[in-house]
């Protein structure tokens, strides 16, 4: 394993324990020592920069004040956590980081016990901390053999707009349980933060107007300078001894990226691609990684660009991610009709519905993952009342380093549920050109386009709308047909041309659409194939139950096919390579040829790798 570490003071630091036996002098000096090292990680392993960067002075003095792991220390979100993590007996598996069987990006319970709760979602560290809290003042009266101390929460101001932690703060001032917030205020979240809390968070930093947070109860601290570990070390002390009931806030103030020249920007230094060619110098700038194919999410970007070109009625929503989703050239092209409602989805699909029923045409665009905190308002807000919301679903399927609390498993369960849904799924970039203009024709009901976080190639510059509900043929063949959804498509094709090789001929089939499902390309499928085999990189529930479902109502079973379902496993895959997940999830072609193999075998229990991996994601 590379050693990437930087010699000095952050030697003799093996676990916090050793910080508190420091002077403040000898602590900037770790800080100094911990920001190079989280730079010279990140340059050669990828990662997030910008966000471990600005806390590298909180996380220290936290540390070094706060007894942890019995003082529970709770990260929002965790872009921020490498430095916690190589202060937390972790630092030599550093350049595992992200990679399979490495870290995790982000504080995972099961990785250590000074990550007390799990985060890769925004504005969940209060409500968590609360909780921790009451558990503690609870077990306490019953005498508890390991009792909790104190618990602090660290959320950004970014995070802080979120529906969640405001729900948080209402709760805990009114249960008046003793609980550290520490306000990371940056002035960011991956983009600079909007709305009026923002607005008055500014306020405060410049002496204008008093914080709000004592009206809910809180005793406020700061602003304090989130870069001087003097002032931190100060202020952190005084609020660990002193004994007084009910919460406090601490705004402290911080720069994301400190330390480095372009940490802070967007695009570059919120996460960073591995540059492992690169001199580990502190000075040195990762830079975004070129592709030569384009993303799909570039392709959802211009094609909606030039569909508002035309049409007025057309407007983008995003929660805090324009950058991420593609929108920010929207936002740059038509300003007036693009909506970033920070970290708020919920606000965020209902918006859309209320720009819908107002004979707008919106477009939310919203990671798969963070979709499902707006669900019960996709259902009750978008769904009953049939209005035209078009969800562009970005990071659908697995998404590599981020592993699972980003990967996009569960969109088509949960959409495909939903009457009146169209959902759609497209194989390649002209294929998402065309749904994204099939979505903005829809105006009969709620549309969703999944993709995934990967590149394609696009030929075409102008697309007509699609056939509601109708796939197409993509290979012919008489023994088997493999019945594709969206990305999944070249796996198939590849599993169809070494299935010819044993002898098995395949139809390869591109269904385009989860809901509704073409009735008759399955019923061609059933008719005249001996084994039909749905592939989907999404979990059990989506797409294969669909048309399960469908062939069931249909009575198409009674042609004598045989139907199978590739899902997802029943289990969370962890973050690593796309490829190496897809083999590891049993769904890449090695293990779709394998399933199919299986069927015309008399040796079932064969001894091949992939035939034993695939049964796993297999819905028999």
């Amino acid at each position: 394993m590379e050693d990437l570490s930087v010699s000095g003071m952050l030697d003799m630091i093996e676990l916090p324990s050793g910080l508190r036996e420091l002077d403040e002098e000898d602590l900037s000096r770790v800080a100094e020592e911990l920001r190079a090292e989280t730079i010279a990680v990140v340059e050669r392993v990828g990662g997030h920069l910008g966000s471990g960067l600005g806390v590298v002075e909180l996380t220290v003095v936290l540390h070094a004040v706060f007894d942890t792991p019995r003082d529970k220390l709770i990260w929002d979100v965790g872009h921020q956590v490498y430095p916690h993590k190589m202060l937390t007996g972790r630092r030599d598996r550093m350049p595992t980081l992200r990679q399979k069987g490495g870290l995790s990006g982000f504080t995972k319970r099961a990785e250590s016990p000074f990550d007390p709760f799990g985060a890769a979602h925004a504005a969940t560290s209060i409500s968590a901390g609360l909780g921790f809290a009451m558990a503690r003042d609870l077990l306490e009266d019953k005498g508890s053999e390991k009792p909790i101390g104190d618990v602090v929460c660290v959320i950004g101001d970014g995070a802080l707009g979120g529906g969640m932690a405001l729900e948080a703060l209402n709760h805990t001032g009114d249960l008046g349980a003793r609980l550290i917030v520490v306000l990371n205020d940056n002035g960011m979240s991956i983009a600079p933060t909007t709305g009026a809390l923002a607005g008055h968070l500014k306020r405060v930093r410049a002496g204008e107007v008093a914080p709000l947070f004592e009206e809910l109860g809180f005793r406020s601290v700061g602003p304090v300078d989130g870069h001087d570990i003097g002032d931190l070390h100060r202020s952190f002390s005084e609020i660990r001894d002193d004994a007084s009931p009910g919460p406090v806030l601490v705004h402290v103030v911080t720069e994301k990226g400190k330390g480095h020249a372009t940490a802070s920007d967007p695009d570059c230094g919120h996460a960073c691609k591995p540059q492992p060619s690169r001199p580990r110098t502190v000075a040195a700038v990762p830079q975004c990684a070129k592709m030569h194919r384009q993303p799909y999410t570039e392709v959802f970007r211009n094609t909606l660009v030039d569909l508002a070109a035309t049409d007025p009625h057309i407007c983008a929503i995003t929660a805090a991610m324009p950058g991420g989703t593609g929108l920010d050239r929207f936002a740059d092209a038509y300003p007036d009709r693009f909506f970033d409602t920070g970290i708020a989805e919920q606000h965020a699909v209902t918006f859309a519905a209320g720009l819908a029923a107002g004979g707008m045409k919106p477009f939310c665009a919203i990671y798969s993952t963070f979709l499902q905190r707006g669900y019960d308002q996709i259902v009750h807000d978008v769904a009953l009342q049939s209005l035209p919301v078009r969800f562009a679903i970005d990071r659908a399927g697995l998404v590599g380093a981020d592993g699972p609390t980003h990967a996009g498993a569960f969109d088509l369960v949960y959409l495909c549920a939903l009457p009146g849904f169209t959902v759609m799924a497209p194989s390649d970039g002209d294929e998402l050109r065309r749904m994204v203009v099939t979505a903005s024709a829809m105006d009969d009901g709620p549309s969703a386009v999944r993709y995934p976080r990967d590149t394609t190639t696009v030929s075409e510059t102008r697309s007509a709308p699609l056939a509601i509900g109708r796939g197409r043929l993509c290979r012919n063949g008489g023994d088997v047909a493999i019945l594709s959804l969206g990305t999944c498509l070249a796996n198939c094709l590849a599993a169809a041309d070494a299935l010819s090789l044993l002898g098995i001929e395949a139809t390869v089939a591109d269904a385009r659409f989860a809901r509704p499902i073409d009735v008759d390309l399955v019923a061609q499928l059933m008719r005249h194939h001996q084994l039909v085999l749905t592939v989907e990189e999404g979990a059990r529930g989506g797409f294969g139950a669909q048309v399960a479902h469908l062939v069931q109502a249909n009575s198409l079973d009674r042609y004598g096919a045989v139907l199978r379902s590739l899902t997802l496993p029943d289990r969370f895959i962890d973050h690593g390579p796309i490829k190496e997940m897809q083999a590891d999830a049993g769904i890449d072609s090695e293990a779709i040829s394998a399933a199919v193999a299986m069927h015309f075998s008399d040796k079932r229990n064969g001894s091949s790798h992939a035939s034993r991996r695939f049964s796993e994601g297999i819905t028999l």
